[in-house]
């Protein structure tokens, strides 16, 4: 198998899988980072949202042939789950069942990167795609918004 030198939040991993394994599962079973999760396999859900270089993707689509730049997952994203979007997303108690919520950060977290301020209208846009099976589309925002203003 083909040995692959990735940079994943901050740190150099090698990992030995086969050229077209998707990222998710390099992070998930290689990797041990389970926080990112697996939803739907096909890039439409958003549950697998990591960032390449700074821009949010959806890491079930990515082969890991292709990875070339730094990798970061929602375990990278703070070294005490302290980041503005977490403490925004308790603050709203945003989570029900969770399980979008590490994808729900990093495309939130992408967002602000780029536009610290963004409009409702910018909000909705940069979240699109991202499903919440739970419906807590409203205390997302709220967090968005809260997040921004740290």
């Amino acid at each position: 198998m083909p040995e692959f030198n990735l940079n994943i939040n901050g740190q150099s991993k090698t990992v030995n899988v086969d050229a077209d394994t998707p990222l998710l599962w390099v992070l998930r079973d290689e990797l041990r980072l389970v926080g990112t999760k697996y939803g739907c396999g096909i890039a439409q859900c958003g549950a697998c949202t990591v960032h390449l270089d700074g821009k949010a993707i959806r890491s079930c689509s990515v082969p890991v042939s292709s990875i070339k730049k730094e990798v970061t997952t929602i375990e990278g994203l703070s070294d005490d789950a302290n980041h503005p979007l977490q403490n925004a997303w308790r603050e709203h108690d945003v989570p029900q069942c969770g399980y979008c919520q590490s994808g729900q950060i990093m495309s939130a977290a992408a967002l602000l990167a780029s536009n610290p301020k963004p409009s409702d209208e910018e909000i909705d846009d940069a979240m699109r795609g991202n499903i919440c099976r739970c419906g807590t589309y409203i205390r997302i925002k709220k967090a968005i918004k809260t997040a921004s203003k740290q």
